[in-house]
């Protein structure tokens, strides 16, 4: 009589980008206060600054859940019909970076004005590093409050990995969450990679 075999399934696992699975700490609190105070923002747009994987995403699926918001990638920003995609009064420009369409984003500030809307913008770096050709767009750019997502500290990093092990359903023991904190550099990408050669062993 032959054993059954147990097979390992390749599933799927899910991301969770709650507002309460948002891990707050000392580097994103000030990111998050101000997302959360929308819409009494200084200004209708808002410039949303970390390296990838620092929990930008999260707070702009956060903010687009309470404002209404539509989402949209930057590098779509030539191809999009701006004022259908405002529509909701609301819109999420995610991940700027390399060749940024600047008439469609200096039309967009304009109807985000003209239609009294808000704008999140999230991006990799601040506007100084993308390197913008129309003066009009620089300055106005700049004129932008902006809110920077910093390295993650060693607890907030610690309650990251935890999550992440939870969103793939893998309990894990404090020994093993402390061997990688002791080990991968303080980023949120590094803490996905980390967990994901875990999961895979």
């Amino acid at each position: 009589m032959s054993v059954p075999r147990q097979l390992a399934l390749a599933l799927p696992h899910t991301e969770s980008f709650a507002r309460e699975d948002f891990l707050v700490g000392e580097p994103n609190y000030s990111a998050l206060a101000t997302i959360e105070r929308w819409p009494d923002w200084p200004g209708r747009a808002l410039l949303l600054i970390g390296p990838e994987g620092s929990g930008k995403s999260h707070l702009a699926g956060i903010w687009a859940e309470i404002a209404g918001a539509r989402r949209i990638a930057a590098r779509a920003l030539g191809e999009t019909d701006l004022l259908a995609a405002l529509a909701t009064g609301a819109l999420v420009v995610e991940d700027v970076q390399g060749a940024l369409d600047e008439r469609a984003m200096f039309h967009l500030l304009n109807l985000t004005r003209e239609e009294e809307g808000f704008v999140l913008i999230t991006a990799r770096a601040p506007v100084p590093s993308w390197n913008v050709g129309l003066p009009d767009l620089a300055s106005r750019l700049r004129a932008i409050p902006s809110v920077t997502l910093a390295a993650p500290d060693d607890a907030t990093l610690r309650a990251v990995l935890v999550k992440l092990f939870a969103d793939r359903q893998l309990a894990v023991d404090e020994s093993l969450i402390a061997y990688i904190v002791t080990r991968v550099e303080r980023s949120f990408a590094a803490a996905r990679e980390a967990v994901a050669v875990a999961a895979s062993r």
